[in-house]
């Protein structure tokens, strides 16, 4: 028998608080790429994304040069695709 799970809310901030979220978190990062040390484009990347429930937090951002926030993409389509599975 399945459990029906209740649905779990996620913060979603608004743009604007969004935003300033943002910006905290690049700041806190040194504006520095925490997988390589980049400091060249670099962008906010939700650690657990935000189709997967993941919510906009401090805790759940990282920043990440453009590189290594498209690998974290790559590896997460990797891990979901039916071929992983075997």
């Amino acid at each position: 028998m399945n459990a029906i799970r209740p649905e779990v809310t996620r913060l979603r901030l608004d743009p604007v608080a969004y935003e300033n979220l943002r910006e905290g978190v690049l700041r806190r990062d040194g504006w520095r790429c925490q997988s390589c040390g980049a400091m060249s484009n670099v962008e906010v990347h939700h650690k657990l994304f935000r189709s997967h429930s993941g919510d906009d937090s401090e805790l759940n951002l990282v920043t990440l040069c453009t590189a290594c926030h498209t690998a974290a993409h790559l590896v997460s389509l990797k891990s979901q695709s039916p071929a992983s599975a075997r």
